[in-house]
């Protein structure tokens, strides 16, 4: 069962939460924005059903609500940040920021970020670059919930990466992806749906294919992009170790099997060889290449040659990366955000705790 939430509702509730937290308001609305983003899009799995999480994760101390977000280390082009343990939804903008202002400076802007927590959704950070003519890059390392090709022991996140891509009358490419066969929070939508998951997005705790939505909380693993070798898992492996290197080697971050869990009641990993999670944001002037208005002009001609490309079934049309979510946006925003059961108490048991009242 599902309930429909108008859009402002959720936000006010959300923005309270961070409020009750001890964000600064300006982190707080910043942090419900980004959010909020998620569940507008259709990524239910890192929206609204989130908020719980962060707050056990501030409960735990792990979540410092008025983090100085800092440039540590910089050359013209390049930065490292420090996120001083604040929210990811605060510490990734604020970061891409950075990089946006290298890129106006210089053509591009590369900033790779330690100490800092679950960001939310990559295409928001990505997408800030659209608006200044600049394609933009964001990834992050997480959780060690994923096996190697081969292996049954997690040691990877599902380390998604987001590349945007503006455009001129056609809507902006927007490729958003985790480099796991699927995300660990359509796991969590099927537990509640109490639901199994296709063959290919985890295996057991012995290695082997398994349909369990609970595997992972029974000692399996999420599988890399592409599920075994034979359909190419060692690629989603190989995306996802480059994601963990940009994001947390590069910065100074914790890495593979010692990124901190997300959830606050699995204890920290022994030995953590840098600072809290790391992400990796950029941004590229296009007219450090061609001209902008001509580059956005073939990107029209390119999206809609693709879109009209002869679909395999008449009644399901080619897409372009960012469609689906981008419809589903239009949507969401009028016709509000469902939520399920499931959401809906662990949101009204959250407002017992914080005192902000949440409308259901």
């Amino acid at each position: 069962m599902e309930q429909v939430f108008a859009y402002n509702v959720l936000q006010q509730f959300t923005l309270h939460t961070f409020l009750a937290m001890g964000c600064p308001e300006a982190d707080a609305q910043l942090a419900t924005n980004v959010l909020l983003s998620a569940d507008l899009r259709g990524i239910d799995s890192h929206g609204i059903a989130r908020l719980s999480g962060y707050w056990r994760l501030y409960e735990a101390g792990r979540i410092n609500p008025k983090p100085n977000v800092r440039v540590v280390h910089e050359t013209p082009s390049t930065a490292v940040v420090d996120g001083d343990k604040g929210l990811g939804l605060v510490v990734a903008p604020k970061a891409m920021q950075v990089a946006i202002d290298k890129a106006t400076n210089v053509g591009s802007g590369w900033v790779s970020v330690k100490n800092s927590n679950h960001f939310g959704i990559a295409g928001y950070h990505a997408m800030m670059a659209l608006q200044h003519d600049m394609i933009g890059w964001a990834m992050t390392n997480a959780s060690a919930l994923v096996t190697p090709t081969f292996s049954k022991e997690k040691m990877l996140g599902t380390n998604p990466i987001c590349v945007a891509i503006p455009a001129g009358e056609q809507p902006a490419f927007v490729a958003d992806f985790a480099t796991t066969t699927a995300a660990n929070g359509k796991l969590e939508i099927l537990q509640r749906k109490n639901a199994e998951t296709p063959l290919g997005w985890v295996q057991d705790a012995d290695g082997e294919p398994t349909t369990d939505a609970n595997a992972l909380k029974k000692g399996g693993a999420l599988l890399p992009l592409g599920g075994d070798r034979e359909h190419g898992s060692h690629k989603g492996y190989a995306l996802g170790s480059i994601v963990d290197i940009f994001s947390a080697v590069l910065s100074g971050a914790s890495y593979g099997p010692w990124a901190p869990p997300f959830p606050a009641y699995v204890p920290m990993p022994e030995n953590m060889p840098g600072e809290g999670l790391g992400h990796f944001l950029g941004a590229m002037r296009i007219d450090g290449f061609r001209p902008a208005d001509e580059f956005k002009q073939h990107m029209d001609n390119w999206i809609s040659r693709f879109k009209n490309a002869i679909p395999s079934h008449p009644d399901q049309p080619v897409l372009v990366p960012g469609d689906p979510e981008r419809e589903m946006e239009a949507i969401r925003a009028t016709q509000g955000i469902p939520l399920v059961d499931a959401v809906v108490q662990d949101l009204a048991a959250l407002s017992s705790k914080t005192g902000v009242v949440f409308p259901a």
